[in-house]
């Protein structure tokens, strides 16, 4: 991947005299003890992490943590008291006002909480605003515009003004309007905290749409664990200004760098951060469908199991296949083929344990788990479910023990 933002060390202090303040905090003084004796507050202090080119990076915390005093720095709204901003290799803070403003309509976008729209302009005019000051053509930017409008899914819109459409609509105009500059980086501070919950998670599919097609740097703010985990590529979660880890959505939930972390993720609803792929057991047993029902037989006395997939050369699923069914096809000599069953489901890798649930409980055979070529590369049983919603200290032991390890019909779980 490549990296299209790195801080170096950035810290914002606000005050007075804020390098003064950097020798405290190193010395272990808390940001509460630092405001009382100097009148200072420290904003974000020694952050560096890097943003790859293309990815959804969410900056999470509570109220008062420094995440959107960190997310102003990116475009210098905030200068940082200390350390380096690179994007694309260029420390931006050693920027003239002139190079700035260039940055800030050419190549980074924001997004704010409360939209922002201009109330006196239409929707095509608000979008439009940033083309017009940079003077483009007006035949240009209307087109320019009302692509974007499309995007966003406002067509139609596009003569109404702001206080017509409902908060999640003007939302929309605000991503248009930084959308129509096409921007190498959006920033969103909270773009979604004002909008009720419905209105909220449409929001978050919109933007996962617009950015599986656009493949913008988006760095994202919020303090919503479980809006930054459905988002986020990678997450920095931060704690009075300082950056205290940064990882997936999976690695801060598996290895939580402290117990404020520990604590911070209890709440997290884990249906909504794993998927298939990291719950699916990488099958054990295949026949392919060249070979007899003697040797499918085989392979599952072999492995102890009772049912097997079965794959053509390019391991893409065939069908299952039952041991009984076997037999029973054996003594009507038949072949394997004839007697494989396509009542199975098949699941992407991607999907979120949440959208299994409902498979997991309809089906009476393990779900196929394929990758995006289609190959068979897992299986998943009820109980695989199951587990991935529970707590790291409830161990998968403790769930098996108690459920039985079958499906229906007598058909004994694939372990």
């Amino acid at each position: 991947m490549t990296t299209q933002i790195r801080l170096e060390h950035v810290s914002k202090i606000f005050g007075s005299k804020p390098k003064s303040v950097i020798p405290l905090i190193k010395d272990g003084k808390t940001k509460e003890e630092i405001l009382a004796k100097t009148n200072h507050t420290v904003g974000v202090y020694d952050a560096s992490f890097h943003i790859n080119k293309g990815e959804i990076f969410v900056i999470m915390g509570l109220s008062g943590s420094g995440k959107s005093t960190l997310i102003r720095c990116f475009n210098l709204l905030n200068k940082p008291t200390a350390g380096a901003i690179y994007i694309d290799d260029e420390n931006i803070v050693q920027y003239n006002q002139t190079e700035l403003k260039k940055i800030r309509q050419e190549k980074i976008a924001m997004v704010f909480q409360h939209f922002g729209l201009f109330s006196h302009r239409t929707i095509l005019e608000n979008v439009e605003y940033g083309l017009e000051i940079r003077n483009i053509d007006k035949v240009k930017r209307r087109k320019i515009a009302l692509e974007n409008i499309e995007i966003v899914g406002l067509k139609g819109y596009e003569d109404k003004y702001p206080d017509e459409l409902s908060g999640g609509m003007q939302q929309r105009v605000g991503l248009a309007r930084a959308l129509a500059n096409d921007p190498d980086i959006l920033l969103m501070d909270e773009p979604f905290s004002a909008l009720d919950p419905l209105i909220r998670r449409e929001m978050q599919l919109e933007l996962l749409d617009i950015q599986e097609r656009l493949q913008k740097t988006i760095v994202f703010i919020t303090h919503d664990v479980n809006e930054a985990f459905k988002l986020g590529d990678r997450v920095a979660v931060m704690k009075d200004g300082h950056v205290v880890q940064v990882g997936t959505p999976e690695e801060i939930i598996e290895q939580p760098a402290n117990d404020y972390i520990s604590e911070f993720i209890k709440d997290i609803d884990r249906s909504k951060v794993f998927k298939a792929e990291h719950i699916m057991i990488k099958p054990n047993a295949l026949v392919s469908t060249k070979d007899g029902l003697n040797v499918a037989i085989k392979e599952m006395e072999q492995n102890g199991i009772s049912s097997v997939f079965a794959v053509d050369r390019s391991r893409k699923i065939q069908g299952i296949l039952t041991i009984d069914d076997a037999i029973k096809g054996i003594k009507e000599k038949k072949s394997l083929e004839d007697v494989l069953c396509q009542d199975y489901m098949v699941v992407d890798k991607e999907e979120y344990i949440n959208d299994l649930i409902p498979k997991a409980l309809e089906s009476k055979y393990p779900l196929a788990v394929v990758n995006e070529d289609e190959r068979l590369i897992g299986f998943i049983l009820r109980v695989h479910v199951l587990s991935g919603l529970v707590s790291d200290d409830v161990s998968e032991s403790d769930i098996y023990h108690g459920y039985p390890l079958h499906y229906e019909n007598g058909l004994t779980a694939l372990i």
